[in-house]
């Protein structure tokens, strides 16, 4: 019986604030039901969980050391039932090359991209803008391969490229991809269920940081999708099938770009974010599922290896 529940919230990464978010909201939900702690991974960590005993870790962490696999082999280490996805998958999932790499094998569209590694001295090979023109063509989005909530993402046309790119030293290796116009859907996935659909409509160039967790955006959030139920089918379809083929595990969220008929899965995100902004929870209420029944489920599909 689940009686204990240690919430794990704040990290290193730059999404450090969103996560403090996910956790105080996720919290205020488990607490009506279970004796909670929210919990920072900070090196005190194996101690927090030893000396709180929690029947299960709710991982409410976003990028790096939360959702690419450090913290999930630090749980299943000491042997405690975990939430969301496991060490590999997501691993993996964070990883933007290698997760293409999959998609593309299993006959995924995904936009086409480059790898780009900075040279030691920080210049930048004047022949990468050849290279782009050839394979994918300006306008491109600059990323990084594994940060979350669109941090540090670009779309560059060839005027201001070498600008966006010099801001990227600090990565030594990014991802050129080509940029895919069109309209952005997201799908959530909840355990082997296609949980629903929502279209973003931003007012900003794209569904960037700000436009994700800043009011003062406006994002616009369509629900139900204006989608064919044919093409509605498909994109889950799409979303199910990417989930599985990384080996998720829990609720995951992935992000497309509809375009002349076609989706383009850009990511799969193995901690979508559980804020009053966040597109999980909106999905759910949309299919009647409260964020308390939400949050709920995920605690119970918790399990010590994922």
């Amino acid at each position: 019986m689940i009686k204990k529940i240690l919430v794990l919230g704040g990290g290193i990464s730059k999404e450090r604030l969103i996560s403090l978010q996910t956790a105080k909201a996720v919290n205020k939900e488990l607490k009506k039901k279970y004796k909670t702690l929210i919990c920072e991974p900070d090196g005190d960590l194996i101690k927090k969980i030893k000396k709180f005993k929690p029947d299960v870790v709710f991982n409410a962490l976003h990028g790096q050391f939360g959702e690419d696999g450090y913290v999930q082999a630090i749980l299943e280490s000491q042997r405690v039932k975990y939430t969301h996805s496991g060490v590999k998958a997501s691993y993996i999932a964070m990883d933007k090359e290698i997760s293409k790499k999959i998609y593309l094998k299993n006959k995924i569209l995904t936009p086409k991209y480059i790898k780009y590694q900075f040279e030691k001295n920080n210049k930048i090979n004047n022949k990468i803008i050849i290279k782009v023109q050839k394979k994918l063509k300006f306008p491109v989005v600059i990323k990084p391969i594994n940060e979350g909530s669109s941090v540090n993402v670009y779309i560059c046309n060839k005027k201001n490229f070498i600008k966006n790119l010099k801001k990227m030293f600090f990565y030594k290796e990014i991802l050129i991809e080509e940029f895919i116009p069109g309209r952005e859907i997201q799908v959530a996935i909840l355990g082997k269920k296609k949980l629903g659909a929502i279209e973003l409509i931003p007012k900003r160039k794209f569904y960037d940081y700000e436009a994700k967790y800043n009011v003062k955006a406006k994002t616009k959030h369509v629900i139900p999708v204006d989608l064919s139920k044919k093409n509605l089918n498909k994109v889950m379809n799409i979303a199910l099938k990417g989930h599985n083929l990384i080996g998720c595990k829990g609720v995951t969220r992935s992000d497309f770009k509809f375009y002349k008929n076609k989706f383009y899965l850009l990511e799969i995100n193995t901690q979508p974010g559980m804020t009053s902004l966040s597109l999980v929870p909106e999905i759910a209420r949309f299919n009647n599922i409260s964020f308390l029944t939400l949050i709920d489920w995920i605690i119970k599909d918790a399990s010590i290896q994922r």
